[in-house]
């Protein structure tokens, strides 16, 4: 199942706590969010919304920027650019988090089959699972706001279905930057290629007998507005999504 994790860096939360309490106090300021997905994705919708109660709170004085379609990099640079006060906010997915030293336990949400449901997913990151996970990101310049759901991950290819392990053999995949990713399909025998979401679309174009693994329902590539590329190969859900 496909998670992403609501980020901030811990100035643009100290702003935020300050904003609550002494609104007269406060500067203007701009809080730029990068997502990945297309500004009318749900993702970028929320972000909006978001922006609007922002600005209510703060009468004004805080301004939150979307740039959406990854814009300012991909979710490995942009986590490193809120570690580094660049960038204030941002939405990745949580298997990007793994690549970071100590943060390896987010790895766990996406391991294959794990989950087997939204509602399984909600109580596991809701409950003290999901508060120590957390909990590991301040040591780390991260602050996290929430969970997001993507969905369970399924695979789609333009050369057979996938019924057992082994049709994963020879299979060349694009997945997500993350060790626990790429490892999982090169030992079912697949040619596991990371990439970043913003250039999947081109590598599909241009190498059609190319797969890849998209959140189900795949809301992301239809915002996107190039769900049309997407091959018609019955699909494998494997792991859950989160952001």
């Amino acid at each position: 199942m496909a998670i992403r994790t609501f980020l901030a860096s811990s100035l643009a939360v100290a702003f935020f706590v300050l904003s609550h309490a002494h609104t007269a106090d406060i500067k203007d300021r701009t809080i730029k969010i990068d997502i990945g997905l297309s500004a009318d994705h749900p993702q970028g919708q929320s972000v909006t919304k978001f922006a609007e109660i922002v600005s209510q709170k703060s009468r004004g004085k805080i301004k939150v920027r979307l740039f959406a379609g990854g814009a300012l990099g991909n979710d490995v640079t942009m986590i490193s650019a809120l570690q580094g006060g660049t960038q204030e906010m941002t939405i990745p997915d949580t298997s990007t988090l793994v690549g970071i030293s100590g943060l390896k336990e987010f790895g766990l949400i996406n391991l294959p089959f794990l989950i087997q449901s939204g509602q399984e997913a909600g109580a596991l990151l809701g409950g003290p699972f999901g508060q120590k996970l957390m909990a590991k990101l301040p040591e780390k310049g991260l602050i996290g706001f929430g969970f997001w759901e993507n969905g369970f991950r399924q695979v789609t290819n333009s050369r057979r279905p996938i019924t057992k392990a082994e049709d994963f053999a020879g299979l060349k995949l694009r997945v997500i930057q993350s060790p626990l990713f790429i490892d999982t399909f090169r030992e079912l025998g697949a040619n596991a290629v990371p990439m970043p979401f913003t250039e999947a679309y081109t590598a599909l174009e241009t190498r059609p007998s190319m797969g890849r693994r998209i959140p189900s329902p795949p809301s992301s590539h239809r915002n996107s507005m190039r769900y049309r590329n997407t091959q018609s190969s019955p699909t494998t859900s494997t792991a859950f999504g989160l952001s």
